[in-house]
């Protein structure tokens, strides 16, 4: 996982920190912590039951977040591995034509060795 990467999954987690904060939050307000004075039971139930409706359904926002999180990095990792695994062919290729380059240039010389040390022999005949 590259720098930039890193940098947007800490953004992502931060965001879903504030998001489970807000909905904590909303959830302690909706229950009756906001400094409601309506004293009946019945109604602190009501909002407790819907605080906890709240909670869940970002609880569920979060989760969906976190898996979408995990998918794009998943990606960006195939992606990098695939863009890796690209460059490695290009420089196998170019290593397969330096060393066949480098082996008719070798070629080459012997080739011309052989000749000089020929003609030497039959000068020395």
């Amino acid at each position: 996982m590259s720098g930039r990467d890193s940098g947007l999954w800490r953004v992502r987690v931060a965001r879903l920190a504030a998001l489970a904060s807000a909905v904590m939050v909303a959830a302690a307000v909706a229950a009756g912590c906001g400094g409601d004075d309506d004293g009946t039971s019945s109604n602190a139930q009501q909002r407790l039951e819907q605080g906890t409706e709240e909670v869940k359904k970002g609880l569920e926002k979060a989760n969906e977040e976190v898996n979408k999180g995990f998918k794009e990095a998943e990606k960006a990792a195939k992606e990098g591995a695939e863009k890796g695994k690209g460059e490695i062919q290009k420089g196998i290729e170019e290593a397969k034509k330096d060393a066949q380059k480098r082996i008719e240039e070798g070629k080459d010389e012997a080739n011309k060795a052989i000749e000089e040390a020929e003609k030497s022999a039959e000068d020395s005949y």
